[in-house]
């Protein structure tokens, strides 16, 4: 139990409560010391009726991780899966930080592994104060107690009783500061595929998102933005919005004009109304292509060293033939089903905010600083987030700044709830990066790969945040991540990237750098084995070591019966994906539609994320991570002309439909090392897959996303 200690349980009158704090030592500079005036930290109660209540340090976005916590907690415990409950915790740096991240907050695919020994500790503790306060109640030794389904029982004096039953005793005792975890042979509920605890309230409507969120005289507010990033407000005329019946105000904000009403339409029709002036010389005036111009500019100079190994140019200069391929990336929305919404309020000396953010501590301490209040005078509830996909992890953060500064600007009266609509979700930022990537692979005259030059162009995310101090040597590892880690062994390698400036906010979308650095790396990879006369499967698995990333590779062959010939008008292709922890392995089958164009039929999905906590959670996740990554691979681009955004809704910015859904084989492989996240590993893999599918179809390489762009 190093680095983790224990707080004494604290005895309320509705049962056990069970803390457990994480020293924070200096990883919270950037946020203060956690507020002193919150209770106990409770990660588990138990209540008289036997019901546990789990609480939920990460946000519920869809991806399932309340019911993994309960399962860690109900496991360790040995409950009844009936009794588990979850709630999301309040902000509290100091106690619910994030092991990894070193802030409160979800994001990464690292939910789960942060959370594998600490909540697991959490139930076996509360598990063993139940059964000492059993012990002593009955007069037994400890030994002869057991739980089961969530009953305590004595079997030689035939006693039970449900958990409720010794809770408020048990809150009297220490929590013990060693107990001793399950090993995977005893596992009851891990592995299983239990469901999701909150399914009924999601399906009956009892399940409360920000956009539900109603609060005494609130008033709903709509943003006029500025039509271009970086523009500023030079005068508006609501001359003719405060006409329209029910606008109760129109304020001037740092981002624009907010109207507020007492309804969403009205509050709309009035935002539209609007005449607005803008200043634009500061503002990002040019267009998509003009952008990758530039780009591929900087991408014909060295930039700065990500990876380098041996000597590539002396190995590409002697190279018997050459690979050279450029991939160009577009700007991509996250366009999470749950348009972008925040509400606060002031109560007393404190202000409220109710949002499903995936960064509260960010959000808690951004408003303090912006009201000039101490951190504790800000509250964060955080609520089901209508998907997040790093959206509603803004590191910035710009929603709630944003609500903060329209309750600011009409004088803290009334609750106020910030609303965007899908048009403001998309054209207001923040997007996927824009990236180019120029790449050259070397082959000898025996068809070894012996060079590897990778040269990228993009935007850093996190440059001019408080995580800049993340860049090493001018690099942003977390925007490229996956460009200098190659999976398979080559003796010349140099990687080098380009920092470049926009003024497009950017922000963390479904596997970050990977989403892009997956692409080429796969692609190129695949042409460089096609060109040595190997086969993409076998030629990747001589180029790598790394047993448990084969052992994936030959499962999704063996599955899809990779080499067998493909049937007449279709295309196979093939990618590995080492991310996050995991490995995931893909084989897809194409063909064209009546119109030409790239119809995925099946996609073939191995994958290795450890333990496999909730295998119908795992397999529901990869699917939903590959129809992300294909809607973006064959559809979506954020455009942008003379600054101004032209993508505004799903009719420009698609979504992959069922009837277009292809179809699935899922294999996630047993497993008893430490689970690793298992929200994103499988979003980058499907677009190169599909590329190389494509490419034995048609014979065409694709270098630029979206696929549709080559039709």
């Amino acid at each position: 139990m190093d680095r983790r200690n224990f707080l004494k349980g604290t005895a309320l009158a509705t049962g056990l409560v069970i803390g457990f704090h994480i020293p924070v030592k200096n990883a919270m500079a950037q946020f203060g010391p956690p507020p002193t005036s919150w209770p106990t930290n409770a990660f588990v109660h138990i209540a008289p009726d036997s019901t546990i209540t789990v609480i939920s340090k990460h946000t519920e976005m869809g991806q399932g991780i309340y019911t993994g916590l309960a399962t860690l907690i109900a496991e360790e415990m040995d409950a009844s899966w009936n009794q588990m409950r979850v709630e999301s915790a309040p902000v509290n740096v100091g106690l619910y930080m994030h092991l990894m991240l070193g802030l409160q907050g979800t994001g990464g695919s690292m939910s789960i592994p942060n959370c594998w020994v600490q909540y697991r500790t959490v139930g076996a503790a509360a598990r063993a104060m139940l059964v000492t306060t059993a012990a002593d109640a009955w007069n037994v030794p400890e030994s002869e107690i057991s739980i089961s389904n969530g009953v305590i029982s004595h079997s030689l004096s035939n006693r039970v009783a449900p958990f409720g039953e010794f809770a408020e005793a048990a809150a009297s005792l220490p929590v013990p500061e060693d107990v001793v975890l399950k090993t995977p042979d005893q596992y009851k509920l891990i592995g299983t595929g239990l469901p999701k605890v909150d399914t009924l309230e999601k399906i009956n409507g009892e399940a409360i998102y920000t956009i539900d969120i109603q609060r005494p005289g609130m008033m709903t507010a709509v943003v006029a933005h500025a039509p271009r990033f970086g523009a500023k407000l030079l005068s508006f005329d609501d001359s003719e919005t405060r006409k329209i019946p029910g606008i109760v105000d129109v304020v001037e904000i740092p981002r624009g004009v907010a109207v507020l009403a007492k309804n969403f339409h009205t509050a709309k029709r009035g935002r539209d109304s609007l005449i607005t002036q803008w200043d634009f010389s500061a503002a990002e005036m040019r267009s998509s292509d003009e952008i990758f111009n530039d780009y591929a500019v900087l991408a014909q100079q060295p930039g700065a060293a990500l990876e380098v190994e041996g000597d590539s140019a002396a190995a590409l200069s002697s190279a018997a033939q050459t690979i050279e391929a450029t991939y160009e990336f577009p700007y991509l929305s996250h366009a999470p089903m749950e348009p972008l919404n925040s509400t606060i309020e002031k109560i007393g000396d404190r202000y409220v905010i109710r949002s499903g953010t995936q960064m509260p501590s960010v959000e808690q301490q951004r408003v303090a600083e912006f009201f000039e209040v101490p951190l504790e005078n800000v509250e964060v509830e955080n609520l089901f987030a209508g998907g997040g996909f790093g959206r509603r992890g803004n590191i910035v953060p710009d929603m709630d700044i944003e609500v903060a500064s329209i309750l600011k600007a009409t004088g803290e009266r009334y609750p106020v709830k910030l609303q965007y609509t899908r048009e403001d979700d998309m054209a207001a930022g923040f997007y996927r990066p824009m990236n180019i990537h120029k790449m050259r692979v070397g082959l000898d005259g025996l068809g070894n790969i012996t060079a590897w030059e990778n040269r990228l162009v993009g935007q850093s995310i996190i440059q001019d945040t408080f995580l800049s101090m993340m860049i090493q040597d001018g690099v942003d590892g977390l925007s490229f991540e996956g460009a200098g880690e190659l999976p398979y062994h080559i003796p010349n390698v140099s990687v080098d990237i380009h920092m470049a400036k926009a003024g497009v906010p950017v922000l963390f979308w479904r596997s970050v750098g990977h989403t892009h650095t997956q692409f080429s790396k796969e692609t190129i990879i695949d042409e460089a084995l096609l060109a040595a006369g190997k086969d993409p499967v076998q030629g990747r698995l001589e180029l790598m070591e790394d047993e448990r990333s084969k052992a994936v590779i030959r499962l999704v062959a063996e599955r899809a019966n990779w080499g067998a010939a493909s049937a007449a008008g279709t295309g196979r292709g093939f990618s590995f994906t080492e991310a996050f922890g995991g490995r995931v392995a893909q084989v897809v089958d194409v063909s064209q539609d009546s119109a030409g164009r790239i119809k995925v039929d099946k996609v073939f999905c191995v994958v290795d994320c450890g333990m496999p906590l909730n295998p119908e959670i795992i397999e529901a996740q990869v699917e939903s991570a590959v129809m992300y990554g294909l809607s973006a691979a064959l559809y979506d681009e954020v455009r942008i002309d003379n600054g101004v955004v032209q993508t505004s809704n799903f009719h420009n910015y698609p979504v992959i439909r069922m009837n277009q859904a292809p179809e699935f084989d899922i294999h996630i492989v047993q497993s008893d090392l430490d689970p690793s996240g298992i929200g994103e590993p499988a979003t980058p893999g499907i677009a190169p897959a599909v590329a190389n599918a494509w490419y034995q179809l048609s014979g065409v390489r694709i270098r630029r996303l979206p696929f549709e762009k080559i039709s």
